[in-house]
Order: structure tokens, then C-alpha cells, then sequence
């Protein structure tokens, strides 16, 4: 009788401690993997961050350089006109002058040209044939008679 329940015991005792080792293991394992999820979410959301302050100096810094460059752009119109005012010789001379450095500030953006509206025949995707010679898709051409 000893003997049964010594293997009775040894079983059921080795069960209940596995199952606080099971309980102990699950409480502390699950409170690991958020923490690193949560380290890897924290990184990608500072790395996100740093991406979108890279983005607005970026463009920052161009607005701040075209309107830089539209200044400069500016100043050496004021100065060409200066010096046709200035060094042109008689009023004709410097007429023309200023009427040449404002032209292309008068005309403003060019527009896209445009195809022609009126066209009645519709563009031919190959070689135009001579009146009696075999086309492209005849089962003679390019072959010598």
C-alpha cells in the first residue's frame, strides 16, 4: 500500500508544482514581450518624428533659398536697368534697352503649345507608301521579285 501511494503522490505532487512554475513563468514572460514591443513602437514612433522635423526644415530652407534667389533675381534687374538709364547714350538707345530687359518680366509664364484643332486626317502610326508599292503588312514586302 506504501508502494501505491508513493506512485500516486510522486505524480500528482510533480503536477501542482508544475503548475506553479507555469503561473510564476506566465505572470513574468508576458510583461517581457509588451515591454520590448512597446521599446520597438517607441523607437519607430521617435524615428517617425525625426523623419517629419528632417521634412519641414527641409522646406524651410528651400522657401527661405528661392525667396533668396527671386531677391537676387530682383536686384540685378534693378541694376541692369540702372545702367541703361545711366550708360545709354541717347534716349533710343536706352528706350530699347529697358524695353529688352522687361520683355521677359512682362510676359509672365508661356503658355503649352498646343496641337492644331483643325487636322482632318488622323496620325498614322507608320510610313506613308508610295500609290502602287505593297504596304508594310502585305506578305511581299521587302522581299526582291
Amino acid at each position: 500500500m506504501e508502494h501505491s501511494l508513493l506512485v500516486w503522490l510522486l505524480p500528482t505532487l510533480a503536477l501542482v508544482v508544475g503548475v506553479v512554475v507555469g503561473f510564476a513563468l506566465a505572470r513574468l514572460l508576458p510583461n517581457a514581450a509588451p515591454s520590448n514591443t512597446q521599446r520597438q513602437l517607441d523607437d519607430i514612433q521617435q524615428r517617425f518624428d525625426n523623419y517629419q522635423n528632417e521634412v519641414v526644415t527641409h522646406f524651410n530652407s528651400t522657401a527661405s533659398l528661392v525667396k533668396k534667389l527671386t531677391q537676387s533675381y530682383q536686384d540685378v534687374q534693378d541694376h541692369l536697368a540702372d545702367g541703361a538709364n545711366r550708360l545709354a547714350l541717347d534716349e533710343l538707345t536706352r528706350q530699347r534697352l529697358l524695353a529688352a530687359l522687361h520683355s521677359d518680366a512682362a510676359q509672365g509664364p508661356r503658355d503649352r503649345l498646343t496641337p492644331p484643332k483643325d487636322t482632318a486626317e488622323v496620325p498614322r502610326d507608320y510610313a506613308p507608301k508610295a500609290p502602287n508599292s505593297p504596304g508594310m503588312l502585305d506578305e511581299s514586302y521587302g522581299l526582291k521579285r
